[in-house]
């Protein structure tokens, strides 16, 4: 008889183990069993509260969006201008909790998932709207629209790519100058307005 009120610890120890899986190896060729084992869980279990792969991963990159989303909150609560409000999204995209090496290394994954799977694709155009449409909201109220989207490409650009960077090149990037740079080209873009 299973026990009652496990298996929502059950499932955030598969999603944790999951990022971790994928941080140690760096790509999607991690296994049910190997998730399972770090969660302390069988597989069979593993298979019964998601699916299968594919499932594992798709809960995990949810468990890390909202984990960015509750950062940007988080990051917002202090902002008081529009200026503030972009700077902030800027500070949670590069959170320590979301710039950790297994975290940036199930980005990386989840860009690879998402050419083939449309649920994947479905969860990365979701963050990128939201991405989008939050700096342009603020972007807009410094600039006219036209050159607010073209610099929130841009940063989400910069952001991904940083991302990128990080997951291929494994080494620790510094959080802190990653951020300058970022807020750096925001600047200039907002100068030359």
């Amino acid at each position: 008889m299973p026990k009652i009120g496990m298996e929502p610890i059950r499932r955030k120890a598969l999603i944790e183990a999951t990022i971790c899986e994928i941080g140690e190896s760096g790509s999607l060729n991690v296994t049910v069993g190997k998730i399972a084992k770090r969660a302390g869980v069988s597989s069979a279990l593993a298979h019964h509260y998601f699916g299968g792969k594919d499932q594992i991963l798709l809960a995990a990159m949810r468990a890390i969006l909202a984990q960015f989303g509750a950062s940007v909150k988080q990051e917002l609560l202090s902002a008081r201008t529009p200026m503030d409000r972009v700077e902030a999204i800027i500070h949670a995209s590069f959170h320590p909790d979301n710039f950790k090496p297994q975290v940036v290394a199930s980005w990386l994954t989840f860009y690879v998932l998402a050419q083939n799977s449309s649920d994947a694709q479905r969860l990365l155009q979701i963050y990128a709207r939201r991405l989008q449409s939050n700096l342009v909201y603020d972007l807009c109220k410094l600039t006219d629209a036209d050159k607010a989207h073209r610099i929130a490409n841009g940063m989400a650009s910069i952001i991904d790519g940083f991302y990128i960077r990080q997951a291929l090149q494994k080494s620790n990037a510094d959080r802190l100058e990653t951020i300058s740079i970022v807020l750096e080209y925001l600047h200039l873009q907002l100068k030359e307005a």
